[in-house]
Parts: C-alpha cells; structure tokens; sequence
C-alpha cells in the first residue's frame, strides 16, 4: 500500500491509485499486508474513505473487521475482500491485516477482461470465503502473480507488462467465478444489455434519473432494458437507478459534513425539499434523522 496524495472534491477523501509507486509504474501492484501500510501518510485508514481503483486483500490471520457501505464484514484466514472503486470504507482500528493485498487501475485491463470478470459488479457480495480447493487455486494463481509482478529483469518492460495482464486475468477468473457463485441465484447471471445500463448508472446517477434517457442513450427500446434489467436483477429499472442515488446520498451524509441542500444536489436533486422526499420514501428517514443515527 502506497503514500500519495488525496483528493476531497465532494467531503470524502478519495485516495487515487499510486502508480509512481507501483514495480515499473505498472497499473498494479501486490504485495503483503502488515503494520503501518496506508494509502497516504497523513490520513489513517481507520478514517471513512474513498478509492478509485480495486482492491482484494487475501487474508492469512483473522479476524479482522472492514466496513464498506454501511456493511461491517468480518474476514479471517482464507477469506477474500474485494473492494470495488468508488466504494465508501474503513480499515479497522484493532485488526491485524495479514495476508496479500492486491491493488488494480482501472483501465490496466482491456475491456473484454473486465466484462469477462465482472470488475464492476456493484451487486456482488465484497467478501468471500473459497472452499479448500477454490482457496488452493486462488493462492496459486496470487503467488504466481506476485513471482511475475515482482521480476523485473527477465523481460523488457512491455512484455513484463503483457505477462502481468495475463496472469492477472487468470487470478481474476478465479475470484470472479467465485463471486458470482457467492451471490444469490438471481444475481448470477448478467447480459451485454444490463451490464451497459449498469455501467451508464455508476457513471451518470448524479445527473440522470430517467429510465427512457438511459434507454436512449444505449439504443435499446424501454422494454428490452425492464427485461434485461428485471432478469439480472430482479428490480425494475428505475428502482436500480434509485437505489444508487440513495446508497450515494448516505455516503454524503454519514461521511462529510455538507449541509443536506448539498447533499441533495450532489445527487441530481437542486431542490432539497425534493431531495427529502425522495430519500424518506426509500429509506422511510429523512436526511437529517439518517445523518443523526450515524452522528
């Protein structure tokens, strides 16, 4: 884990991925978790934040408790926790990380390979726990990854780099087929159709609501996106993209001190009554009696 710069445009410090610090200034990095690592010297990790790349920390001791969304996950040894960009968490206090930990920049693999393992399947549960043969597979193909991450001399930086998209693409296989098996029967499943709505929402919640305009802008008819939606995920449209905006608006009001108008805005809401409303009728608590609970 890496020293580098933060970035608090919207109240949560956003840590962006080290490259200047990565073996070859590749876009990852792996590597044993212990005492004293941090993504930036002046803000601990027991503090709410924010990343822009991935992270999978392979556990080899435990327990060791990690909240990401709201969500208190405890991990011991052979579990996996996969922490997705953009994703609101907190190292733990009185854990002791042991293991291997694995960072990622988006855009470090082609776009086939991120479809192929599900990189941005928000839906997905972040903690794992492998059987015996699936953790054996798993450690195989991290430690594999780690031998060609950390040999720099064998090869010239191109195909050094070449070399570690494969082998990362092998590792990632793994994990993403473990995910999926992890994840209710419903969710297991994905086409091209939804993966792009999917993908459309992450990038656009904050300024579109609007089920037709996402249907437009992907050149599907409004049925064919309430189908491929419904079938990946049980949900209509509409409420997926709602419950985006909300997980958001809670990130803003637990974890900064914008005034609630702002934190309405943030989310596509210039007016804050509107905002309240939309949030109460989702959440059945208004803004301020949310960000209160957590206070």
């Amino acid at each position: 884990m890496a020293d580098r710069g933060i970035q608090g445009g919207d109240g949560i410090d956003t840590f962006p991925f080290p490259v200047e610090l990565s073996v070859g200034g590749v876009g990852m990095q792996v590597g044993p978790m212990g005492a004293g690592h941090t993504w930036h010297a002046d803000a601990p990790l027991e503090r709410v934040h924010r990343i822009d790349f991935h992270v999978v920390m392979l556990f080899g001791a435990g327990p060791v408790r990690h909240m990401v969304d709201f969500s208190e996950y405890e991990a011991t040894a052979g579990d996996l926790l996969w922490i997705r960009p953009g994703q609101v968490h907190r190292f733990s206090r009185t854990g002791e990380y042991r293991g291997t930990a694995l960072t990622m920049q988006p855009g470090f693999l082609p776009r086939s390979t991120v479809e192929t393992t599900g990189l941005y399947r928000y839906d997905l549960p972040p903690l794992l726990r492998p059987d015996a043969a699936q953790l054996a597979g798993l450690q195989a193909a991290l430690a594999q990854l780690r031998r060609e991450y950390e040999d720099t001399a064998t090869l010239p930086l191109s195909l050094h780099t070449a070399v570690l998209r494969h082998t990362l693409t092998a590792f990632l296989l793994r994990l993403a087929h473990l995910a999926a098996s992890s994840a209710p029967a419903l969710h297991r499943r994905t086409d091209s159709t939804f993966t792009l709505f999917r993908d459309a929402v992450e990038r656009d919640f904050a300024t579109n609501h609007s089920v037709s305009a996402y249907a437009d802008a992907l050149g599907y008819s409004r049925r064919t996106l309430v189908r491929a939606v419904r079938a990946a995920t049980g949900e209509t449209p509409k409420a997926f993209i709602d419950k985006r905006v909300v997980l958001e608006a809670k990130r803003l009001l637990a974890h900064t001190e914008l005034p609630i108008g702002r934190v309405g805005a943030a989310v596509g809401f210039p007016d804050a009554a509107n905002f309240s409303k939309f949030f109460h009728q989702h959440t059945d608590r208004t803004p301020a009696a949310f960000r209160a609970e957590l206070r």
